[in-house]
């Protein structure tokens, strides 16, 4: 057997756009969606803690998941950006 060159191999790995992975999608929309779904949450869990305050139809439950929801979609927005800050601090450091 014989074991062809690295040239070869790498022709033979299909080469994309990062652009074409994401379907066209940039990082911005992708951020604005996830805070589009953050604030969606934490509306949702406002209105079903005010409905219950209010002795609507709504089950504590509810009333528990939502702001669970709200609470760990929060923390995820709070994560990626904490990440794009450490990668942008990263890349302006190897720039140097």
């Amino acid at each position: 057997m014989e074991i062809g060159s690295i040239q070869s191999i790498a022709n033979a790995i299909p080469k994309t756009k990062i652009a074409e992975k994401t379907n066209g999608k940039q990082f911005e929309d992708v951020f604005k969606g996830v805070v589009n779904n953050v604030i969606n949450a934490q509306s949702e869990s406002k209105n079903l803690t005010e409905q219950y305050i209010k002795g609507g139809d709504v089950q504590l439950h509810e009333v528990m998941i939502a702001g669970e929801k709200a609470k760990t979609s929060l923390q995820l927005l709070m994560e990626i950006r904490n990440k794009s800050l450490d990668m942008y601090k990263e890349l302006t450091r190897i720039q140097i």
